[in-house]
């Protein structure tokens, strides 16, 4: 099949485009690449800050019309494809459509379901956007809330994900929010990851834990990444002996992969169910993840027996008293590597992944 996969959140579509291309389909990616991550793409459409550089894509993505056209499947990796505004979308998504045969819409990141349902719904018992009963209150929620409830990114998200052929949530979370509205077209497909030759599942250096967290400086509290900083902060202080903490921030992805070799956990996550690529990449190497492992995660992945991932409930005590009693237990952090790396094989292999999209594709 000829495939077109437009935009990048993660390296979702440079990983899949890998496995599509290794199973004999010819696979184009579009996208900026996701920021300051400079994920790898075929054609670059990253945009130049102000205005002029809006009119500059604008320019660009006309010029590329005709490599636009033509596909057997189109995939958007989120509602705002591009980095444009949303009214000038919806003619760049009426070009798609009307030039390709089959339209897919992925449930991967921020949009309007994701938002709306966790604000006024509410099916998750805490997520980006509620604690139980409770709205978030923290200035990017309140951000996101803004710029997704009542606006032209709202009409945007519903005009395709009714018009279009079908909808792919990576995450539990995502699905729970597009499901009930879409139930007849949303299909849940696990993140792909690309597993590494080597796993390193046995210690190399035991004298001390060392944990790994990535921090995004301008999304560190919608993510609680503060919070789950703070917490190993502490927990670094009180046991000076027996951790080690190592703490990048916003670099691109290369960097970011060498930067967490050698760890024996990463903090993801504070308000997720699962664990997203970045964390599961680093389980793929062999590295505990310490964030988002409820029930959901495993029950729709059908997993029954493996339990890698270190759950920790939306708080810094949870955070505190989770990662402590993995720094005083070393012992336990063998199996859990072990696990670690079998869970992302079984679930997660990029190959398996793309499969399952070319099935629900062809459906």
């Amino acid at each position: 099949m000829k495939i077109l996969l437009v935009g990048e959140y993660s390296n979702v579509h440079a990983t899949l485009a890998e496995a599509l291309r290794q199973l004999g389909h010819q696979v184009t990616v579009i996208s900026n690449g996701d920021f300051f991550k400079d994920y790898p793409r075929d054609i670059d459409v990253a945009r130049k800050p102000g205005k002029l550089g809006g009119i500059q894509l604008m320019l660009k993505l006309y010029a590329l019309l005709p490599q636009l056209q033509g596909y057997d499947v189109v995939q958007l990796i989120n509602p705002m494809f591009f980095e444009l505004k949303a009214e000038r979308l919806f003619w760049f998504y009426r070009y798609l459509r009307k030039h390709n045969k089959r339209l897919f819409l992925g449930a991967f990141g921020m949009d309007y379901y994701w938002v709306h349902t966790c604000t006024y719904e509410k099916p998750l018992r805490y997520s980006d956007f509620n604690i139980g009963d409770k709205v978030r209150t923290d200035a990017e929620a309140t951000y996101y809330q803004h710029d997704w409830l009542g606006t032209t990114k709202e009409r945007l998200n519903k005009m395709i994900a009714q018009d279009c052929d079908g909808i792919i949530a990576g995450l539990y979370e995502y699905w729970a929010c597009y499901q009930p509205q879409f139930a007849h077209k949303t299909c849940f497909i696990p993140f792909p990851i690309r597993m590494p030759a080597e796993s390193c599942t046995v210690r190399c250096d035991t004298s001390k834990t060392i944990i790994f967290i990535g921090i995004n400086r301008q999304r560190s509290a919608y993510k609680g990444t503060d919070i789950m900083l703070q917490a190993a902060i502490d927990v670094a202080t009180k046991h000076p002996d027996k951790m080690q903490l190592v703490k990048v921030e916003s670099v691109p992805f290369a960097q970011y992969q060498k930067l967490m070799e050698g760890s024996d956990a990463i903090l993801d996550q504070l308000y997720a169910y699962t664990p997203s690529m970045n964390p599961l990449l680093a389980m793929s190497k062999g590295i505990i993840c310490i964030g988002g492992g409820e029930p959901e995660n495993y029950g729709i992945i059908h997993e029954n027996e493996l339990r890698p991932i270190i759950n920790v409930a939306p708080t810094y005590d949870s955070v505190f008293h989770e990662l402590e009693q993995l720094v005083l237990n070393p012992d336990r952090i063998p199996e859990l590597k072990r696990q670690s790396v079998e869970y992302v094989r079984k679930h997660h292999d990029y190959l398996k992944v793309a499969r399952q999209y070319l099935d629900f594709w062809t459906k």
